[in-house]
Order: C-alpha cells, then structure tokens, then sequence
C-alpha cells in the first residue's frame, strides 16, 4: 500500500504515519512545516526505509501533481486548524484548507489511479448543539472561520466524488488530545502553562462542552476506514466522551497536584460555540472502538510532555507568545 499523507509532520497526521509504517504500508508524507509541524514531531520514523518526506505546499498544483502519480491512497491531514487564529486572520484558512483541498482532489482526479481519498474533516462543520448528536446526513451549519474553511474542503470533497467519480471518504473527528499537540490547543496549552508556573486561561465561565478522543484512537479509527469505508461517504470519529472545559482544567490540576487557584477565566472568544456532540455508531459498525479512557489517556498526555519540554518550548517561543498576547491578554 503507497500513501500520500499530507500534514504528516503535524499531531494527528504524525501519529496516523506511524501507525501506517507499522501496518507496513509505504508514506510519501507531505507537509510544509509550519509552525504546527516539526522535524522533532517525526525523528522517531524521518528515517525509515518506508518513508519519504516532502516538504512542499499542498497548494502547489504542480508539486502535488507530481507526487499524486507515486501512490495508491491519500489521507488528507494537512489544514489550518486552529479556531482562535482563524478568528484573528481567516484568509490563511480559506487558502490552505479550500483551495489546498481542491488542488489535492484535482491532482487526484486527473491522474486516476487513486483507490480511496480520505479527507480528514472536523466536528466543528456541523456547528453547535444543545441535546444529541449530530449525525453524518445532518446540515453543516459551522460557526467560526476554521469551522467554515473545512466545511468548504468537506462539501468539495464530496462534490468530486459526486462529479466525478473519485473514491473520496470523509471523516468528522471530535476533539483529538494527546502527545505532539501544539501547545496553542486547550489541553497541551493547560498542561504547558501550569509546568511553566502559570495559569489556566479559561474562556468564559468555563461551561462550554466538549467531546475528546485519544489520537491513538482517532488513527486506529482512519486506519479502519482506509480500509473498509465505502467511497462517498461520511464517517463521525467520536469517543462519546464529553466533559465541560472547567471540568476538563479540574483533571489535569488533579493530575498535577494543584488547585483551582490556578484557573484564570479570562474574556470569552466570539461565536463560541457552547457543545459539540457527534453520533459515531456508523464506524463502530466497522469494528472500531476507542481503547483509551480519557483518564487514562490525559495522565499518559501530561506525562509526555513533562518529559518534553525542549518539544514544547520551541513552540511557545518568538510568535507564539505574540499570539497568546492577543487572544487571551496580559503575558506569558
């Protein structure tokens, strides 16, 4: 099996190129390196007989092209993904996670030997809601910049399937932690802050509700559905696991041996959507189950990065600190 994976120096995208070397499949791994992804992120595969990277964009149509006629399969990672930077400045979004989209998919189109494209999808496309679950057939109805990006890469990449042909399956993950997750996402960014000596900045009151899944699992999921989804069709990735973002700061200072005195509620951001739920009975129907407990797999996530710090260091260097700057004021 030769995959095209893109993002793959990024969190989940680096996880789902491990578990694909260990399944034995060959990974022609795209990424452009952004501040998301890393050389660091990939040290433990850079060098396996099985990979190749690339760094290049997703959206130079030529590159793509080129690299598009090595593979078979192509699971699609590569996004802007982060809700508060979308907030600030959403162009980047628009580029990288439409057009990229649509250069992937016309590469892919035109060359003809792709067996299946997965397109890697967000909750957050089908806005919030109060009670329930979304299911895949519901409407999109997504909030923010971020959310409206990957909806247009969603229905785009079902529309080629529509159009044309192409054997493209689309997956709306739920809320992904674990080790590798850029500090700029809530729970890397609560754990890093309170190793550092600082505190928990927490949007609003603390209520807003959200499902989490383990990455382990979310790549076990993708692997499954590389290999036994049907083409044009659309598959929730959900633990079924929710928990308040006040609840969820209250297990990691659990974890930590530290107390509430170290949550700072700090202005909510606009259009904050209040709970996110997804119903993921059709890919259990697959064989998939989450295996990791979200104790379990928070305690194993705060350790990780206890005992990585040059990691996460880097990362919250130089820009990020000008970025934390405006979105949730004072200083780091």
């Amino acid at each position: 099996m030769r995959l095209l994976v893109t993002g793959g120096a990024g969190f989940i995208g680096s996880h789902f190129v491990r578990k694909a070397l260990a399944e034995g499949a060959e990974v022609l791994n795209l990424d452009l390196l952004t501040y998301a992804g890393g050389l660091d992120t990939m040290e433990d595969f850079l060098n396996h007989p099985k990979h190749r990277f690339v760094k290049g964009d997703i959206k130079d149509r030529e590159l793509v092209m080129e690299l598009m006629g090595e593979v078979e399969y192509v699971v699609h990672f590569a996004a802007e993904t982060h809700v508060d930077r979308s907030i600030l400045e959403g162009g980047d979004f628009v580029l990288t996670d439409v057009y990229g989209t649509y250069v992937l998919l016309e590469a892919a189109r035109r060359r003809g030997s792709i067996k299946k494209f997965l397109h890697i999808s967000t909750d957050e496309v089908y806005g919030p809601i109060e009670k329930g679950s979304f299911r895949e057939g519901d409407p999109l109805n997504p909030s923010s910049p971020y959310a409206a990006s990957k909806a247009g890469a969603d229905r785009l990449a079902y529309a080629f399937h529509r159009t044309y042909g192409l054997p493209v399956v689309i997956v709306r993950p739920s809320n992904n932690y674990g080790p590798y997750q850029h500090p700029e996402k809530a729970i890397p960014l609560f754990i890093t802050n309170l190793l550092e000596g600082k505190k928990i900045p927490l949007y609003g009151t603390g209520e807003n509700i959200r499902e989490w899944v383990f990455v382990e699992d979310c790549v076990e999921g993708l692997w499954i559905l590389l290999e036994k989804s049907q083409a044009g069709e659309c598959y929730n990735l959900s633990s079924n696991f929710e928990l308040k973002n006040i609840e969820l700061a209250r297990k990691i200072l659990e974890i930590m041996g530290m107390g509430e005195d170290w949550i700072e509620f700090v202005q909510d951001r606009p259009g904050h959507d209040v709970r996110y739920s997804v119903d993921s009975s059709k890919v259990r129907g697959l064989g998939w189950r989450p295996r990791v407990g979200f104790e379990a797999g928070l305690r194993r996530t705060v350790e990780w990065y206890k005992n990585h710090r040059d990691w996460w260091e880097r990362r919250k260097s130089g820009e990020f600190q000008q970025y934390y700057k405006r979105v949730y004021g004072g200083s780091l």
